[in-house]
């Protein structure tokens, strides 16, 4: 067990609130990060030794680094590695607050870099406020192209190679937004934290954590993502999965998410929806009512089981479910159909991290 220390961080790398971690070919560890020490943003890396964790210093050359940093995905083939950018360290850590929003303080960039040379060479513009957060290339090693999540707009976003060898991004899923009372904003969006692509790359799976649902798109044509799975529970209580586009290409009625801010006898009132005819009823499962929402993702390698935690970050955990702070996070499985594609909830997994003996804890990320 080893600890990077934070001061050795601030004096060989200028850089803070670290991120997304992974191990490179040179046998170094690359970690983004959010910001400075001071809570500013700035989008760099940090680099660890493998073996002795010792902060060798940061990846990035030259002058010139993104305003935010977040996550980031690599390919050596293509000669590149994409960032992304979710806020200012200082901001986030108050939680959300609508006035923020129009003011540069949250992320609208992907940050492509020079793989080799290690220079900040191209931003891509994915809309003022955005965010865009967890970044996949297709786990081809020779492909050029991917999707990133932006969670505030609730938008997918294709990016690839072009023509002319730079970098470019479409949106290719949007998520609608629902009218809503008892709410931040009157239109609440669904809030995409994660999004996680089969090694296959066959489906691309994404998480609403303020909406409350799990979703798998068939990604067979790239350019146009088919939404093929949803959680869903009949009202006799058998977790089953029942098609997304059902008779006549209409959602089923009756529909209970993973959690979320609009279920049944909350303080949100969904005034309309494109997608729901009724608000869902609470999530329960094995006697326990489950807090927040479906946050990180992660899938087993034959693809066939999808975990779901359910924390994303204290600060806004408290503001949207202070009841997570009170009664922690789960884990939880859905059952894959990887033929015709489809979800459906574990009712005998559970992992209740209210019950750890040091008390509730906010469960995050997972890893095989």
């Amino acid at each position: 067990f080893q600890v990077v220390n934070p001061e050795d961080v601030f004096w060989k790398c200028g850089l803070g609130y670290p991120h997304t971690s992974h191990c490179l070919g040179s046998g170094e560890i690359m970690i983004s990060t959010l910001g400075d020490p001071a809570g500013n943003g700035k989008g760099g890396f940090i680099l660890l030794d493998a073996e002795t964790f010792e902060v060798k210093g940061t990846w990035e050359k030259g002058d010139e680094v993104p305003p935010m940093g977040y996550d980031f995905w690599y390919q050596p083939r293509h000669n590149v590695l994409i960032s992304t950018e979710w806020g200012i360290p200082k901001v986030l850590g108050y939680g959300f607050d609508p006035n923020d929003l129009g003011k540069g303080r949250y992320g609208r960039r992907l940050n492509v870099w020079d793989w080799s040379t290690h220079r900040y060479i191209q931003a891509i513009d994915v809309g003022e406020d955005s965010a865009p957060l967890e970044i996949r290339f297709l786990h081809n090693p020779s492909a050029s192209e991917g999707f990133v999540g932006c969670t505030i707009s609730s938008a997918i976003h294709r990016f690839y190679k072009t023509k002319c060898g730079n970098w470019a991004a479409e949106k290719v899923i949007q998520v609608p937004s629902k009218k809503v009372e008892g709410w931040l904003l009157p239109e609440m969006p669904g809030f995409i934290t994660d999004i996680l692509i089969s090694l296959d790359d066959r489906f691309l799976y994404l998480s609403n954590w303020i909406h409350g649902d799990v979703r798998q798109y068939d990604i067979s044509d790239t350019r146009r993502p088919r939404l093929v799975g949803q959680v869903r529970l009949r009202p006799e209580f058998r977790w089953v999965f029942q098609g997304i586009f059902g008779i006549g290409g209409t959602l089923s009625v009756l529909q209970v998410f993973v959690g979320g801010s609009i279920v049944k006898g909350g303080p949100v009132r969904v005034c309309e929806d494109e997608e729901l005819q009724s608000q869902p009823e609470p999530f329960v499962i094995q006697g326990k009512k489950v807090a927040g929402g479906p946050q990180m993702l992660q899938l087993s390698l034959d693809g066939k089981r999808l975990y779901v935690s359910t924390s994303l970050y204290s600060a806004w955990d408290r503001q949207f479910y202070p009841e997570l702070i009170r009664e922690g996070a789960v884990m939880l499985q859905l059952d894959v159909d990887t033929e015709q594609g489809g979800l459906a909830v574990n009712p005998k997994f559970l992992v209740d991290f209210g019950k750890e003996p040091g008390g509730p804890c906010l469960a995050h990320e997972m890893r095989y």
